[in-house]
């Protein structure tokens, strides 16, 4: 048989077609920031639009090759409208020719659709997505601000291939502030205006009827007052439909809403600034977040520990079942190995349940192919599960259709076997009659090639590849041709190293037998699996729960495979942030040794930290390390550090980096206005907020004003903020406010024995108080190639300005015992939320908060007050 005696060739350009889920997917027209099914996008500097044409998709959604001549009962459009009723001049394409990698990435694949209300419900904003790989329809609905937070940190997180907005957003050049701003944000990403007529909340709920599966169906009583998620919702399933040239199934869908209250959110800028998945270097580089904690094997687990990386949890116990799970893991070695040797079997079962639901327009021999493809990967996948009830029903529909040894196999003879194989016998019998034909060509092309074999005596042999079809190779090692070459008989000769490939008239004539024959059998297996199709998507909702249950359990591998590597440990979530010998994820990733760890503490009653310390001391590391274990914590992983208690952030702000943005002609100083203006207006009190460095931007009496009346309306909420400065005036605060504390980074000075020349050694250490260092950017100057003569100058006139400015400001022993008062008061009441310790243990710790509110009284000059009970 050939299946013995056929060897499989892959040369150049040839790819086995098992290597991806079959079929063309809509992505692989253009990539994302091209629109070449509508024509090419505008050589000039400025985006532009451009109307369809009327005959510029006939090549682009047309099949390659001429329609079968059969239908199948039961691939009939559910929501059909009809493209008929649909025009290409209904959409327009917003070319954008620059292209931002912080937007847009090869792998995109998610298609937007956003709407904003009009008139009174301005600020009310309707979203809709749907990944072209994953078959979920996600709506959103929720009121923004005037700056447009929310809209363009959830389109970061998507990551869009395309963005769908009403025309009436654009009109005559006159762009919305929305469409504005998310043009300036999104300048890689195609734009497509779609005629306001198709954002339509009824039709938008009619296709959710329609398609959602009933055992999400509980989505329709969250959305049917939501008119704004439903008008995008149609929009969006309408244009899918005519990019795709197909529908999807009724009742196919997995619909859900999603707001924005269920989990934390980070802005675009935060997320780049702590490197959560891309790393600002080098985007190729693993050194981010998600480079150090994804171990996934799956393309469902990666996507979902990104998604969670960009949308921490806020949901206590959510996080802590993810965490039960990890320590069971990391507890049973067997288990932990055992799961992650059986994941790396999956395939991508979100593209496959893409591909499943969708019901092509146009049957032909290509999509005939595809779906028998797809229904070999759904029983090879079906295969690696223990069965529940829900699948298998599913799998015994399919186990009577398909043949039980039918099985996913790279390579494309492999797989051509298998899907030439795949339907039972006795189910069709011309089907039958077309593989005994099939298989008699394919035993008459060996039977050819060994009759060349002995007429020539030539060590031949019978080769396949995708391009080429059955051909004839032979290796040249210790083999003398007759008069030095080839028989003339042997055509479309190829040379690779020592091997020849060629053919024969009567091969290649064979061939195309072969191939009409082939065609026939998917044809008629066509049928049959159209049938079986249908009843797979009775029990579609059981793939999504199955696809949903891989993508955890690979996530939760991940994050327990990265507890494997180093050293972290299990987070408890309480009302106070305290780290213990806390450390950085990345850099303890690129360093490949321990960096140095710092304590962490912020309570209710000291929850405003202001750091200084030198230049390179480590106040930035510090801060995004607090950042990213917060980050950690809160998508239910392990922390690097010796203990872990997290108050759960419903917002992560930060503002670090001092850079000039040309593109929005914006200097240093008006990014940090801008940036601390977003943080004070969506600021809530469980929020987390970093800040590295303000009003660095301007002249020092500006800068330490502006600073300091930020903290003041900082210090009024009960939010949690690390602020670092090199503004030493700032720590003046502490003797004002009792919920302010300092803190510094530790620097050591040497001197050298040889020239007397003063050094300075970075400790990266945190400590409690004010920075007690003046002048550390010249030492840091000092450690160029400046001339000495300008250090030296420096540093008189820098002495002379610190005389008029600074004064040490003390404050009054009342004001010291307030503050001894507030910090007892503060303590006694997390202890009693808290406190889980038994009674001799509350006592001891007890006599502790007595002694060190005595010893802060005594400080201050005042009477110990307290009696002991």
């Amino acid at each position: 048989m050939f299946r013995s005696s056929t060897e499989e060739v892959t040369t150049g350009g040839d790819t086995p077609e098992g290597g991806q889920l079959g079929g063309v997917s809509p992505m692989d027209r253009s990539g994302p920031n091209e629109t070449t099914s509508y024509g090419p996008a505008s050589a000039s500097s400025n985006s532009s639009y451009q109307s369809l044409d009327e005959g510029s998709t006939s090549s682009s959604h047309g099949p390659s090759h001429p329609p079968m001549r059969y239908s199948s009962p039961n691939c009939s459009s559910v929501y059909q409208h009809g493209l008929s009723c649909v025009s290409h001049s209904d959409f327009s394409v917003f070319a954008a020719t620059s292209c931002s990698s912080a937007t847009t990435t090869s792998g995109a694949s998610v298609i937007v659709a956003v709407v904003e209300g009009r008139g009174l419900a301005r600020g009310e904003i309707g979203m809709a997505s749907l990944n072209l790989k994953c078959p979920e329809l996600v709506l959103s609905q929720f009121a923004d601000t005037g700056t447009y937070a929310k809209v363009i940190t959830k389109i970061h997180i998507l990551v869009p291939l395309e963005i769908l907005m009403p025309d009436t957003s654009s009109e005559k050049g006159k762009g919305t502030k929305l469409f504005n701003l998310i043009t300036e944000n999104f300048p890689g990403v195609a734009f497509t205006a779609i005629q306001r007529k198709y954002f339509n909340e009824r039709k938008g709920l009619e296709y959710i009827q329609q398609l959602c599966a009933p055992e999400f169906g509980t989505v329709i009583m969250e959305v049917q007052a939501k008119y704004y998620c439903l008008a995008a919702a149609a929009a969006l399933l309408k244009y899918l439909e005519f990019i795709q040239n197909s529908v999807y199934a009724a009742k196919s869908l997995k619909v859900s809403f999603k707001g924005s209250e269920q989990t934390a959110m980070i802005d675009s800028a935060s997320a780049s600034n702590l490197e959560l998945v891309v790393n600002n270097r080098d985007h190729r580089s693993e050194h981010s977040l998600l480079g150090v904690l994804n171990h996934t094997k799956t393309p469902g687990g990666a996507r979902r520990l990104r998604s969670n990386i960009l949308e921490p949890l806020v949901d206590v116990d959510t996080i802590n079942i993810r965490l039960d799970t990890i320590q069971e893991l990391l507890q049973d070695e067997e288990l932990f190995f055992g799961l992650k040797n059986a994941i790396g079997h999956f395939l991508d079962i979100d593209q496959l349940l893409s591909v499943l639901v969708q019901i092509p327009k146009q049957e032909t021999v290509q999509v005939a192919e595809a779906k028998i493809t797809h229904v070999i990967q759904l029983k090879h996948t079906l295969d690696l599960v223990y069965l529940a009830l829900c699948l298998c029903k599913m799998y015994c529909c399919i186990k009577t259709v398909i043949n039980d040894d039918t099985t996913y196999l790279k390579g494309s003879l492999n797989m051509r076997t298998q899907k030439c194989y795949a339907v039972r016998p006795n189910i069709n019998e011309f089907l039958d009659i077309a593989r005994r034909a099939y298989t008699e060509i394919v035993d008459d092309i060996a039977g050819l090639v060994n009759q060349m074999g002995e007429k020539y005596g030539l060590p031949i042999r019978t080769s396949f590849n995708s391009a080429r079809g059955f051909f004839i190779q032979m290796r040249l090692e210790g083999v003398v041709l007759p008069e030095g070459k080839l028989p003339s008989e042997f055509i479309k000769v190829t040379k690779h190293r020592n091997n020849y490939g060629f053919t024969t008239a009567d091969l290649m004539k064979m061939n195309d037998r072969c191939d009409e024959a082939l065609r026939e059998i998917f044809h008629m297996s066509y049928v049959v699996i159209c049938q079986l199709l249908s009843t797979v998507h009775e029990h579609i909702h059981c793939l999504y729960k199955l696809s949903d249950a891989v993508s955890m359990l690979d996530m939760l591998l991940s994050l327990a495979n990265a507890c494997t590597i180093s050293d972290y440990v299990r987070p408890e979530f309480t009302d106070t942030l305290a780290i213990k010998q806390g450390r950085h994820p990345i850099l303890e990733r690129m360093a490949g040794q321990r960096p140095v760890s710092n304590n962490s503490y912020i309570s209710e009653g000291s929850n405003f930290v202001i750091i200084t310390g030198p230049n390179m001391s480590g106040k930035s590391t510090y801060l995004k390390q607090v950042a990213l274990c917060q980050i950690m914590a809160q998508i239910g992983s392990f922390v690097p550090a010796e203990y872990a208690s997290v108050c759960v952030a419903d917002q992560i702000f930060t503002r670090i980096g001092v850079d000039d943005d040309f593109e929005t002609n914006s200097s240093t100083f008006m990014l940090e206005m801008k940036e601390i203006s977003y943080i004070i207006h969506n600021v809530s009190d469980r929020s987390l907020i970093i800040i590295d460095e303000l009003g660095r931007g301007t002249s020092a009496e500006e800068g330490i004003g502006i600073c300091h009346s930020v903290c003041e309306v900082l210090l009024s909420l009960k939010a949690f903020t690390l602020f670092a400065t090199h503004f030493l005036e700032l720590c003046q605060l502490e003797s004002l406010y009792p919920n302010v504390e300092n803190q510094h980074m530790e620097v050591q000075h040497t001197r050298s024995s040889d020239t007397g020349a003063e050094g300075v050694v970075y400790t990266y250490v945190l400590n409690r108080g004010c920075s007690e260092e003046s002048h550390y950017g010249l030492r840091a100057a000092e450690m160029t190639a400046l001339p000495s003569n300008i250090i030296q100058e420096a540093k008189k006139m820098a002495s002379k300005v610190s005389q008029h400015l600074l004064a040490k400001h003390h404050s009054d022993p009342e004001t010291q015992r307030q503050r001894a008062v507030y910090h007892l008061a503060t303590r006694l009441l997390q202890a009693a939320r808290n406190s889980r310790l038994d009674p001799d243990s509350l006592r001891m710790y007890l006599k502790g908060l007595k002694k060190q509110y005595e010893a802060e009284l005594q400080a201050a000059g005042q009477p110990a007050t307290l009696t002991e009970e």
